[in-house]
């Protein structure tokens, strides 16, 4: 009953620190969703569109371009506004639809453009669509890309609805409902491609965010936190426990008790909000748990460490979270591990972080489960032995003497 008394009594202490609480709870929620938004963003086109047509064949082509997930439209009065949120990078890439589209018969087609001009359309030929990009822009031509498959996509309707109005007489507009059902009602031609076998990457957005703040704040927030043995071995508090009926070892199990309550309340903090809050998936419930909570460990361990090695609660608050933020850059928080050198992946992995990272990625990008990510759980429950003897050692010799 002594180790909870202990355990209880520095977790309320703990939690009367405003400071701390912040880092614990607000700073990894912001970070989340700075970092969720930005890598979201990247898979994701800002599409201007100026319909100067204002006819169904337009309408079919913004709707499809609607439809695809990989493009945000917005509506654009006129071109020069247009390409002024191109040119400012508002932008990714914007469309053209110039007047004239569904009037002539022949097929409609789709020309890319500089951010200085787009191309237009003339009554005798075809109707150029116009693709209004930045140049030398790789986001700009990757939106031109996909645009270009939207549009190819629609103009295959149009050209059918064309070939009618030819036929049967009438215009395109006139056939193009028809042509729309035909072509739905069409047997799809899919293409299967697989590029470099499996996943080596988190997915996108709060997906990388949330598992990756999670590994990095788990841990930093514990070395900052061994400011509290610091604290404690300074007012004397462990020489005042020392002389009642309480052994080291209990002093050591109510501490080690401590940490890791608060390095599995901080996970259960990261894993709530980036489930309940942007629809995080966390893969196989059982195999997420075993992760947090061996990865709660390690923290727990090394936050302890950090206690018993450095001296004042200051080197604690300052050095702590410098050595956890320098670890998760070497261990693949910031960015994927697969982008660096191999020498730099080998030392990647000489920090917990990067097995814990890895674990992450088979969980979440490779639909892994518990068997699949037990050889990295065996290595973190390395790492957490090896912490917690180290500072179970300093800090009896630390009540002892």
């Amino acid at each position: 009953m002594i180790a909870p008394a202990v355990a209880a009594t520095t977790l309320r202490r703990t939690l009367r620190d405003r400071t701390g609480l912040f880092f614990m709870v607000v700073l990894p929620v912001l970070v989340i969703v700075l970092v969720g938004s930005t890598m979201a963003s990247e898979d994701r086109f800002a599409i201007g569109v100026v319909d100067d047509s204002r006819g169904p064949l337009a309408a079919s082509i913004v709707d499809d371009l609607r439809a695809a997930p990989v493009f945000e439209v917005q509506a654009f009065d006129d071109a020069s506004t247009l390409r002024r949120a191109v040119r400012r990078s508002e932008l990714s890439a914007g469309l053209i639809i110039p007047a004239g589209l569904g009037e002539d018969p022949a097929p409609t087609s789709s020309e890319g453009a500089g951010a200085g001009g787009a191309a237009g359309g003339e009554a005798a030929g075809p109707v150029a669509v116009g693709v209004v990009i930045q140049p030398a822009s790789a986001t700009g031509l990757a939106a031109e890309q996909a645009v270009r498959a939207v549009v190819a996509d629609r103009s295959a309707v149009i050209s059918a609805a064309a070939f009618a109005a030819g036929e049967a007489g009438g215009t395109a507009d006139q056939h193009l409902t028809a042509a729309a059902a035909a072509a739905d009602g069409a047997a799809p031609l899919t293409v299967e491609t697989t590029v470099g076998g499996e996943a080596r990457f988190l997915p996108l957005g709060f997906t990388y965010s949330s598992a990756t703040m999670l590994v990095l704040f788990v841990f930093v927030n514990a070395l900052a936190g061994g400011g509290v043995i610091i604290e404690n071995r300074q007012r004397g508090l462990y020489e005042r426990m020392l002389a009642a009926p309480v052994t080291p070892r209990a002093v050591i199990a109510g501490e080690a008790t401590t940490y890791l309550l608060l390095a599995l309340l901080q996970s259960a903090l990261i894993v709530g909000v980036g489930t309940l809050l942007f629809g995080v998936d966390w893969g196989d419930p059982l195999a997420a748990a075993a992760l947090v909570v061996v990865w709660a460990t390690v923290g727990a361990t090394a936050g302890m460490l950090t206690g018993t090695l450095l001296r004042t609660v200051e080197q604690a608050g300052s050095i702590g979270p410098m050595v956890g933020i320098a670890l998760g850059m070497l261990g693949g928080c910031m960015w994927p591990l697969e982008i660096v050198p191999p020498v730099m992946q080998t030392i990647g992995h000489l920090v917990p972080h990067g097995w814990a990272v890895d674990s992450w990625i088979e969980l979440l990008s490779r639909g892994g489960g518990l068997a699949d990510i037990a050889p990295a759980l065996g290595v973190l429950t390395a790492f957490a032995l090896a912490f917690g003897a180290l500072a179970a050692w300093r800090l009896r010799r630390q009540l002892t003497a």
